[in-house]
């Protein structure tokens, strides 16, 4: 079983060695949003893994009822809360892009940690400013408060939801003296663990409240972006996966570290010993949904065909402020120009995604990440077929559709390689090879790919242009279109 707390729902699916889901279920998830405020209730979670679980185990078509083997969380990333010894929440959830930590975050660099203003350190400092909380208060993560919940007692943390809290994956340890210097005692940090490794079981309590039978191992997980890129399957190095939900996330699978002295790139610690760089920027479907509550995507899937490119130009952050593939915490959404219609604006924010998605892959390869595997979309935006194949083409790029993308499924895969099942697979790369269902693939239209090739330069010369997206990022960019130009040519001729 796999569980996956997103921003707007929980989602638990159910699946045998072989990947076939057996069950799901899902329950939404409500916050609290007021500029770069955004809160949530660790109850709330709570209650919507409860639902969600529920409905994956009631879903079980007849004769499937077997031991559930083994069961793995994800959580968004940097999403953090404090509670008491004994686990019981003290604060509420500081969600993954809250962003009122930006002078503990200058403090912190200041002591030499690599952090971003949204990334959970910070964010614990400015909890612990504003809450008072007596002895014994530890910091926990949204993964951690939904495991400690099902076994009975506070457990340890995993090194992927840990990175943005200060862990060093190099040195496999917290940097406590660097911590010391912001106040920050050791006993505030739990034990970090590795993806995949056995945590505790289900206890007689988490089984009344769930279902899940007493006993059910619990193997620690990784971050939602990560548990995207489990699921894609996508774990063979030099492959990406672009997560396409609220927001945008890039993940990819390297030899090394990919180095980046901004911090902008982040590289998480796979299971497999190899490293998982990335970032996540603020640009996504959510924008959709700010500019248009009650629109029916489908609708307007179908009538942005007629506006390629769009009439304006679109950077569609969902809230101020931006992590990748530029830090720019004063950044707003733009949309340059006078929509022609409400279809038009829509494409607009269709392009804007793929014309950003295009400059996150520039950055990645401007640091020198190898991009010579896969590429494959997940996420909720991926259920767009028009948006799927627009965002192919402004990329232009062959890109692979796994047949089921959900976080969920990338912890189910997780949980079946930590318990020892997908028949023992040796690695999870195996494992993953094995469950995850192979999709479709999409190839780029290269007369679409030169179409949007103006807007896109257009966009990276107005976001250098304010100051957000540093000069050779932007010369590389050109550079890297330039060559797609005459590669074109020289393919034509």
């Amino acid at each position: 079983m796999g569980v996956d707390l997103g921003t707007q729902s929980a989602r638990a699916v159910l699946v045998d060695d072989d990947g076939n889901v057996l069950g799901s279920g899902a329950a939404p998830l409500g916050g609290s949003r007021d500029g770069v405020r955004h809160e949530q209730s660790p109850d709330d979670w709570w209650e919507a893994v409860r639902t969600a679980v529920g409905g994956a185990l009631r879903d079980r078509p007849p004769g499937a009822a077997r031991p559930v083997r083994g069961l793995a969380v994800c959580g968004t990333s940097g999403t953090v809360l404090l509670t008491d010894r004994a686990g019981r929440p003290l604060t509420p959830g500081l969600m993954y892009d809250d962003g009122r930590a930006t002078a503990e975050a200058a403090l912190a660099r200041e002591r030499g940690l690599r952090v971003q203003p949204t990334w959970a350190l910070p964010k614990v400092m400015w909890l612990l400013g504003e809450h008072p909380v007596g002895e014994g208060v530890r910091l926990a993560h949204q993964a951690d408060h939904i495991v400690s919940r099902l076994v009975g007692r506070p457990v340890p943390t995993d090194s992927s939801h840990a990175l943005k809290t200060g862990y060093d994956l190099t040195g496999d340890d917290w940097p406590h003296e660097k911590l010391r210097t912001l106040g920050l005692g050791a006993g505030l940090f739990p034990e970090v663990v590795r993806p995949g490794t056995r945590l505790g079981e289900v206890d007689a309590g988490g089984e009344a409240a769930t279902g899940i039978p007493a006993g059910t191992p619990v193997i620690a997980g990784m971050t939602d972006g990560c548990a995207a890129q489990i699921a894609s399957g996508s774990l063979g190095t030099g492959s990406w996966n672009s997560v396409l939900g609220t927001t945008l996330v890039l993940k990819g699978v390297t030899a090394r570290p990919v180095h980046d002295r901004t911090g902008v790139v982040y590289n998480h610690r796979s299971p497999d010993g190899g490293w998982l760089p990335g970032g996540a920027s603020g640009v996504g479907a959510g924008a959709l949904g700010k500019a248009f509550p009650d629109a029916d995507p489908a609708y307007f899937d179908d009538q942005a065909h007629r506006y390629e490119p769009s009439n304006v130009l679109a950077y569609p952050l969902v809230s101020r402020g931006e992590r990748f593939p530029f830090l720019a915490p004063d950044a707003t959404p733009l949309l340059l120009g006078t929509p022609w219609s409400d279809a038009d604006h829509w494409a607009a924010l269709l392009q804007g995604v793929g014309h950003t998605e295009r400059l996150c892959l520039d950055y990645l390869d401007h640091l020198g990440a190898p991009q010579d595997g896969p590429l494959t979309f997940t996420g909720g935006g991926s259920r767009s077929a028009y948006w799927n194949q627009l965002r192919t083409d402004i990329l232009g790029r062959t890109v692979h559709i796994p047949r089921h993308s959900e976080p969920a499924l990338g912890m189910a895969v997780l949980a079946a390689h930590g318990a020892g099942g997908a028949g023992a697979a040796p690695t999870l790369a195996a494992a993953a090879e094995r469950m995850v269902g192979r999709g479709h693939v999409l190839h780029p239209d290269p007369a679409r790919t030169t179409r949007f090739l103006e807007p896109y330069l257009r966009m990276v010369g107005e976001l250098e242009r304010r100051g957000w997206l540093p000069a050779p990022v932007a010369a590389h960019a050109r550079t890297r279109a330039g060559q797609a130009v005459r590669t074109d040519d020289l393919e034509a001729s």
